[in-house]
């Protein structure tokens, strides 16, 4: 045992929440000798008894090991913990929540003090950390060499997916797919209150309504060729006219069963003023030209 931790890339954590205790677990079971650091040292405590050495200040603990990996709550908590710490010569690789633009200056201020950067996305919740077939990954942007010189040790806990050279891509991808998926919710909370007066078991309409938006689901790659090649019409079944058409249906029923249309509405407001420009032959994928500004 204590051979084959030794062949494994130490490291540090910083921010033992949910997710950088489901982390540190994850590396501590791989063999990966392990210093962690939290604001509240209460939470380090179930670590050390799992082989964590628990650092008295962030400062120490960055000192303890090149590979530095923060997750803590907020961008303005990653300064505000690595303020008083030495940072020359350290890869920091930063987990934590952020936009792309906070991302891209983190990894500039992380630079300034000489450290090298990557920036990371959590496309997971903590259970699924440390279950390769639960299918947790990350996205990691910013330097290729540094992302593929750690790659291993960073797959331990999740599947790592290099997302390009500009750092704010991994919290760009971050966004976009947790935004896909609030509508997603958005539509099913929708669906779910159209029933809810009636005798209807919600348990019934579960599996008809996850089965529904997984044969749904592949849309997204016409979509995608859509706005790559600029033809909105290329395999179009239905086209817009025919779904603008057809909006007032669900309209008028969220009416008659009591529901509030507001999670409909501005879509169907960006359809119709899509339509009014003359595009009724496309499918969907011209609303998005009217999102970007």
């Amino acid at each position: 045992m204590a051979q084959n931790t030794v062949e494994k890339t130490p490291l540090t954590l910083l921010g033992l929440g949910a997710m950088g205790t489901a982390l540190a677990r994850t590396w501590l079971a791989a063999g990966h000798p392990l210093t962690v650091w939290n604001r509240s040292p209460a939470r380090a405590v179930a670590l050390a008894a799992e082989g964590a050495r628990v650092a008295d200040s962030a400062a120490e603990a960055v000192a303890a090991n090149t590979l530095v990996v923060a997750c803590l709550l907020d961008d303005t908590s990653v300064e505000e913990v690595l303020a008083g710490a030495d940072l020359s010569d350290r890869d920091l690789v930063n987990l934590t929540t952020s936009t792309p633009a906070q991302a891209r200056a983190r990894a500039d201020w992380a630079c300034e003090r000489g450290a090298r950067y990557l920036d990371g996305g959590i496309m997971a919740v903590p259970p699924m950390i440390g279950v390769p077939e639960a299918g947790g990954y990350v996205f990691y942007s910013g330097s290729r060499e540094l992302f593929e010189r750690h790659q291993k040790t960073l797959a331990v806990p999740a599947g790592t997916t290099y997302v390009g050279e500009d750092t704010g891509f991994a919290a760009l991808h971050d966004v976009a797919l947790l935004s896909a998926m609030y509508g997603m919710f958005a539509g099913a909370a929708h669906a779910f209150a159209l029933i809810r007066k009636e005798d209807i078991d919600p348990t019934a309409l579960a599996p008809l309504l996850a089965d529904w938006l997984v044969a749904m689901a592949p849309a997204v790659h016409q979509t995608g060729d859509h706005l790559r090649t600029g033809d909105y019409t290329k395999g179009v079944v239905s086209n817009l006219a025919m779904q603008v058409a057809g909006t007032p249906t669900f309209l008028s029923t969220a009416e008659q069963q009591g529901v509030s249309p507001e999670l409909l509405t501005p879509y169907f407001e960006l359809m119709r003023r899509r339509l009014a420009e003359g595009s009724g032959e496309e499918d969907l994928t011209g609303v998005i030209d009217l999102l970007v500004r």
